[in-house]
């Protein structure tokens, strides 16, 4: 059996304020919104922060907050969403429907990578970053992926980083009705620093979607 170490998450979803929501929520007494509601990044410029999205706003929070409290400093990072930037990409098909072309200015931060690089952006990281879009919806196979680096030894450690938005009311019944607006950034290391927990990854099952991974290590 292979075993990755797991930093303490640092999350962030509607609904879900102060740990003790986080642990109603694990117990099941509490439930993520499915609103539009994102983090104040306090600690960016008011026109830096302006600009940006639920995701990206919820992608920023939790690097942060992954790096202030596990204390990994800038290292690689994996990002991973089923869904990216998705309310922009609605808006462009929208204009595409509606006028028949689309605006520049429209381009801005739509792209699937636009979360993770407004984190580095945000916060000065300079080691790079991957993004992941998980095929057949499968989560672990994500997590798995920012694993390889650290368990082939070609990384110490690795900052995975996972987070999707609120799905725009305009989808209606075409909507993932699991789907949830979360986010959440651990470190991964081979090592035991004493307060990581211990991952067996053959245990991992296909099926686990990301609020239930995230579950297994709060």
């Amino acid at each position: 059996m292979q075993t990755i170490f797991v930093s303490k998450p640092a999350k962030w979803a509607p609904g879900l304020a102060s740990e003790s929501d986080w642990q109603e929520w694990k117990d099941g007494k509490k439930s993520i919104l499915n609103a539009p509601e994102s983090p104040k990044l306090e600690f960016t410029p008011p026109l830096f922060r302006r600009r940006l999205s639920q995701i990206s706003r919820m992608t920023v929070q939790v690097v942060h907050d992954a790096i202030e409290n596990a204390g990994c400093g800038d290292i690689k990072q994996v990002f991973a969403s089923f869904r990216g930037e998705i309310k922009r990409e609605f808006e462009i098909n929208r204009e595409i429907l509606e006028d028949g072309e689309i605006l520049p200015a429209s381009f801005a931060n739509s792209v699937f990578n636009a979360p993770i690089a407004s984190a580095s952006i945000a916060l000065g990281l300079k080691s790079g970053y991957t993004v992941v879009f998980p095929s057949k919806h499968c989560f672990v196979d994500a997590f798995l992926c920012a694993c390889a680096p650290v368990l082939s030894g070609d990384e110490a450690a690795v900052l995975f980083v996972y987070a999707d938005e609120c799905i725009p009311e305009e989808y209606g019944d075409s909507r993932d009705k699991n789907a949830q607006p979360l986010a959440f950034s651990f470190c991964l290391s081979a090592k035991n620093d004493g307060l990581s927990v211990p991952l067996e990854l053959s245990e991992l099952k296909k099926e686990l979607s990301p609020a239930d991974f995230l579950k297994t290590v709060l």
